[in-house]
């Protein structure tokens, strides 16, 4: 990987304060970029600066991506720092797990608040910098935002929602110089199961997954620096990933049943056959 490509690089990572995030910020720390952290956690956020090798080129911003208002104060704050924007990586994202026949109708709103309008948010107010910059803007889906993904309608839904989203603005822009880029990690060792909602909107608290056979944050953080480096339009993870994005395109039918399967076989799974 060509580390001094990221010298001095403004980049926006939201959801900075754990998983994918933090492992991102860590990495793109040591390669010298100026890091703009956005979380809802301050606490987190400027624990996670002051571990990192250059504090001085870290700037923490309290950010609810649901919020708008939060999401164009967060690009005003990286801007009167640093002058510039080359990044834009929207991570911050919440999943769930329940049958929709059981969900909560807010709970499918929180995830879209979050998920989807939080990377809408965040590009809307960067774009005109990253046009500038002839940069980058990341939209971090999942597996799910190709093959939906049962127990999870919410969270498939907003990613799905993602994609399309940056793909249209990717031929929006095509002779722009932007760049988008799709970014699809597989299961990954992260909190995001543990903050995952349940049916009525309350964390589940536990993850019902194995979390050491997973891919880890910060393999997931070197990919796309990797798919940023090389300026990919999408980067699908895992081989379990890859496969199943395959098979749907092709046997989308068998796909379905597989899928089931595979994640009825949960430990509480919310459904079974």
């Amino acid at each position: 990987m060509n580390r001094k490509f990221f010298e001095d690089k403004v980049m926006i990572i939201t959801g900075a304060s754990s998983g994918i995030g933090l492992a991102s910020a860590e990495l793109f720390a040591s390669c010298g970029a100026r890091l703009v952290l956005a979380a809802r956690s301050m606490d987190k956020l400027e624990a996670l600066a002051a571990s990192l090798p250059d504090p001085g080129k870290v700037l923490c911003v309290k950010t609810d991506v649901s919020v708008e208002e939060d999401c164009r104060a967060l690009v005003a704050r990286a801007v009167e720092r640093f002058g510039r924007i080359d990044i834009l990586v929207n991570n911050a994202g919440l999943s769930m797990r329940a049958m929709f026949r059981d969900l909560d109708l807010s709970v499918i709103k929180t995830l879209m608040d979050v998920n989807f309008w939080g990377t809408v948010y965040c590009t809307k107010f960067a774009l005109p910098y990253l046009l500038e910059s002839k940069g980058s803007v990341v939209g971090v889906i999942s597996i799910a935002g190709y093959s939906g993904l049962p127990g999870r309608t919410g969270y498939s839904s907003s990613k799905y929602a993602i994609r399309g989203f940056l793909d249209t603005l990717r031929i929006e822009h095509l002779y722009d110089g932007l760049h988008v880029m799709v970014f699809a990690p597989g299961f990954t060792a992260s909190n995001v199961r543990n903050a995952a909602l349940t049916a009525d909107g309350t964390a589940q608290g536990r993850t019902p997954r194995d979390e050491g056979r997973m891919m880890t944050a910060e393999k997931v953080a070197e990919y796309m620096a990797k798919g940023l480096i090389r300026r990919k339009s999408h980067m699908i993870l895992t081989p379990i990933g890859k496969l199943t994005v395959l098979m749907h395109n092709l046997w989308p039918s068998l796909t379905d049943k597989l899928e089931f399967s595979y994640m009825a076989k949960e430990p509480d799974s919310p459904f079974h056959k």
